[in-house]
């Protein structure tokens, strides 16, 4: 599926002009969903993509809002694409929402603390993460997350390919997952990935420092529509969070630059992983 047809894109990109309706007439959720007689819980997720409208929807808001025939039609047709099925709608995947953001992306840019990012992770060494971190797990619904990361992974080498950086801190190299033998084949992966174009891998060592704050894993997604604001995507226990205020980016756009000045340039990471390498195949 092309980026441009991603559903839950479409849903955003909807959401993000039904916002902009809303602040331009100096309203809040609340003054909305009192007018409609929606809940406001309703209005918010309209607005942040993670409900689908319905074309009774779009009328209702658009007769409120006084907009007209053309922007109408325009809303309509964006809803009608946000309820479009994408192959990762069908799959047991708890971060459905955030896969069907990633494949609109231009620019992917993804810490990583303790694992190798997903999209860059082989089959066994995502299948010894998935053991380790979700043991309850059944041994049928990690292989469906297996085969749904292995199929989220060709994004990276389909036409028009979003850029994809990361800065890995030096504990993921040191931390064996499963094997040696399987990590001996991650790290051959990532030294494949970062010698081919549209990769920018650096490794962050212990040397440098303090990290610029205390972190986990955040991914920032940045979209070729501007009416889309960028993504900051951040794994939580309890559930995932999606950030977009311009303040909230901003904070996590400074902190990821801040750690690739910290981090090895990709010519020297992959030195690094080289040399580590060499190690376990000794």
């Amino acid at each position: 599926m092309p980026a441009s047809a991603s559903p839950t894109f479409r849903r955003r990109e909807l959401g993000a002009l039904l916002k902009a309706l809303r602040t331009e007439k100096g309203w809040t959720v609340e003054q909305v969903a009192d007018r409609l007689e929606f809940s406001p819980s309703k209005v918010s997720r309209l607005e942040t993509g993670h409900r689908g409208a319905s074309a009774r929807d779009i009328r209702e808001l658009c007769d409120l809002f006084g907009v007209d025939d053309q922007r109408k039609q325009q809303l309509l047709d964006l809803a009608a694409a946000g309820k479009q099925q994408a192959w990762w709608q069908s799959r047991n995947i708890s971060y459905s929402h955030y896969v069907g953001l990633e494949a609109a992306a231009t620019v992917i840019s993804d810490f990583g603390l303790g694992v190798v990012p997903g999209l860059l992770q082989t089959a066994d060494y995502g299948r010894a993460v998935l053991h380790s971190t979700r043991p309850a797990l059944a041994e049928s619904v990690i292989e469906e997350r297996i085969a749904s990361r292995i199929e989220r992974q060709r994004l990276l080498t389909a036409e028009n390919a979003p850029r994809f950086e990361t800065v890995i801190d030096e504990s993921v190299m040191h931390r064996v997952a499963g094997s040696i033998r399987i990590m001996r084949a991650q790290l051959y992966r990532i030294i494949e990935l970062s010698e081919s174009p549209g990769f920018d891998i650096r490794l962050l060592p212990y040397k440098s420092g303090l990290m610029p704050s205390s972190l986990n894993k955040f991914i920032l997604l940045t979209f070729a529509d501007a009416t889309v604001p960028e993504i900051v995507f951040i794994e939580h226990l309890a559930g995932d969070l999606y950030l977009d205020r311009p303040d909230e980016v901003a904070a996590y756009e400074q902190t990821f630059s801040l750690m690739r000045e910290m981090a090895e340039p990709p010519d020297r990471t992959r030195d690094i992983f080289r040399s580590v390498v060499s190690t376990l195949d000794r």
